[in-house]
């Protein structure tokens, strides 16, 4: 059976209108992937400067016995996670001022930077709660397993730890807005 409808007909016209533009946040970014990157360089040097010294009584005798972040396993992994933040910051924050001149691929990096800012947030995250976790025995102690409060002799130590998991937490949010300013840039550039 024939068809009465003709090609020339409205349903058989290919429009060439192009995608929307959408909202354009790449300035706002930016800024974010700096406040990242600062973040990043700021947990990670309060971390590595905590490092104390101090007399502890060992069987009567007074011992100089030093705390480091390289002791804890899940300070060492705060350090890198930061040091991996901060290095992928630098990166995307150069990658989204060029993003700014040239329009044209702005869509296909955000796409990319939504994943891979999923990513960095899975380890950062991951890393302040390590950290946070290992921070909280020290500070409050656990008399079940019979590990004692350091905070009380390590005051310098862990008003740094405690600093540098703030920053990074700070970090994480900045990650978390990146997401969605991705998310909600790449939603508003779909056709409606």
């Amino acid at each position: 059976m024939a068809t009465t409808e003709k090609p020339g007909e409205p349903e058989y016209r290919t429009t060439s209108t192009p995608a929307p533009a959408g909202v354009d946040f790449f300035n706002l970014d930016a800024i974010l992937r700096f406040l990242l990157f600062s973040a990043s360089l700021v947990a990670v040097v309060v971390i590595v400067t905590s490092n104390q010294t101090e007399l502890v009584l060992f069987q009567g005798r007074p011992v100089p016995q030093p705390a480091k972040w390289r002791y804890s396993p899940a300070f060492v992994y705060f350090v890198v996670a930061f040091s991996v933040s901060g290095l992928y910051s630098i990166i995307t924050t150069l990658a989204s001022l060029s993003l700014i001149q040239r329009p044209h691929l702005k869509t296909k990096f955000l796409l990319h930077f939504l994943f891979w800012d999923a990513l960095i947030l899975g380890i950062i995250a991951s890393a302040v709660g390590a950290g946070s976790g290992v921070a909280y025995v020290g500070y409050k102690g656990n008399s079940h397993v019979h590990w004692n409060k350091i905070c009380s002799v390590y005051d310098k130590f862990c008003k740094h730890v405690a600093g540098s998991l703030a920053v990074g937490l700070f970090g994480t949010i900045v990650v978390v807005l990146l997401i969605f300013l991705s998310a909600f840039t790449l939603h508003s550039r779909v056709p409606k």
